[in-house]
């Protein structure tokens, strides 16, 4: 069912602070089961007031927000959420003063007939959607209007760049943008070139049967990430994968080799104390989702590139917005960061507090 909604609100541009940093991986596979250590707390486990607009999407019309847009329209479906589409439009500084002098600033300018079609574009693309839709007009910047509205969503979804509205480089101003400042966990879609804008809505209902992973350290911000990771796993009907990553000690062995029997003692025992502690999160997980495969791995290296190189092998890849350690950040991690950057699969970004 396609309702159309047009609402057009006054957004102030939201304030973005800075971005910083964080890292550390050979495998040891935990299938889920009850551990007698100290079980963790998650940070926010107390149930909150529905959010009116379930899955919220932004579209520019760009392959990139087309790809978001069917993401988002599957994740609505799947979840049982009513999903919101909008598009946003800003009248440029340099010509500010002349459109003032007239009686209707916000009418039907240039810009906002423009944003008006790229709606027109998204309700044919989702010509036939068997859920509840609404199209959202919007006047302001398209990180500005997000973060806003993020409140009001279970979850928001953006292409990985776009343009008009929701334009960047590499990565978007949007898509770099959001995942830092939401109020609802964000996930970034990245073109899927295997998919055209031909493709109908029956094949939104196509299931997927890879798993979601979500990368862990044992901070209240990487389980608020593993809880989230589990909900959408099991509204997927498929498993979770929790990996702990052991980064390289140091360099120094290459310089002095009488030092590597020291540092591999040093590797195996923090080896031994981290499958351990994923002992402890693999069955505080399973406690709180007892229906939910759940398994976990503790491997040697650097997060970004053990969550880069499962690839395709997975659906989601889950992480927080900052972590311990090798998971840190001010704001955003350097690991979600650069996972925003190159992942060729959807990555949700969870914020510590939802």
């Amino acid at each position: 069912m396609n309702t159309e909604v047009p609402v057009t609100s006054a957004t102030e541009p939201a304030d973005f602070a800075q971005n910083s940093d964080a890292q550390p991986h050979d495998p040891q596979n935990h299938d889920a089961h009850t551990s007698s250590a100290p079980a963790p707390t998650a940070s926010s486990e107390e149930p909150r007031a529905p959010r009116p607009l379930g899955i919220l999407v932004g579209f520019d019309g760009s392959a990139n927000a087309t790809a978001a847009l069917r993401w988002a329209a599957r994740e609505a479906l799947v979840r049982d959420l009513p999903l919101t589409v909008t598009s946003s439009f800003t009248i440029a500084p340099a010509v500010s003063g002349y459109i003032e002098s007239f009686p209707d600033p916000q009418g039907q300018t240039l810009a906002r007939k423009a944003t008006e079609a790229v709606l027109e574009d998204a309700k044919k693309l989702l010509s036939g959607y068997s859920g509840e839709v609404t199209y959202q007009l919007e006047h302001g910047d398209a990180a500005g209007v997000m973060v806003r509205l993020s409140g009001s969503a279970e979850l928001c979804v953006v292409g990985s760049r776009g343009r008009g509205g929701f334009t960047g480089r590499i990565l978007g101003s949007v898509a770099a943008a959001l995942p830092a400042h939401s109020h609802s966990p964000t996930v970034v879609v990245p073109h899927a070139t295997g998919s055209t804008e031909a493709d109908g809505p029956e094949s939104l209902g196509t299931e997927d049967s890879r798993p979601v992973v979500v990368g862990i350290d044992g901070s209240p911000h990487s389980r608020n990430a593993a809880v989230e990771a589990a909900r959408t796993a099991l509204s997927h009907g498929t498993r979770l994968q929790l990996l702990m990553a052991l980064p390289p000690l140091t360099t120094a062995a290459l310089w002095y080799p009488e030092l590597a029997s020291r540092e591999q003692a040093m590797a195996h025992s923090r080896m031994d104390d981290l499958n351990k502690d994923l002992d402890v999160e693999v069955g505080w997980i399973q406690a709180q989702f007892p229906e939910l495969a759940v398994s976990g791995s503790v491997q040697e290296g650097f997060p970004v590139n053990l969550l880069h190189e499962m690839g395709d092998q997975v659906q989601l890849t889950v992480v927080g917005t900052r972590g311990l350690s090798g998971w840190r950040s001010a704001l955003l991690g350097s690991v979600s960061r650069e996972l925003l950057h190159h992942s060729t699969v959807p990555v949700m970004v969870v914020p510590t507090q939802d």
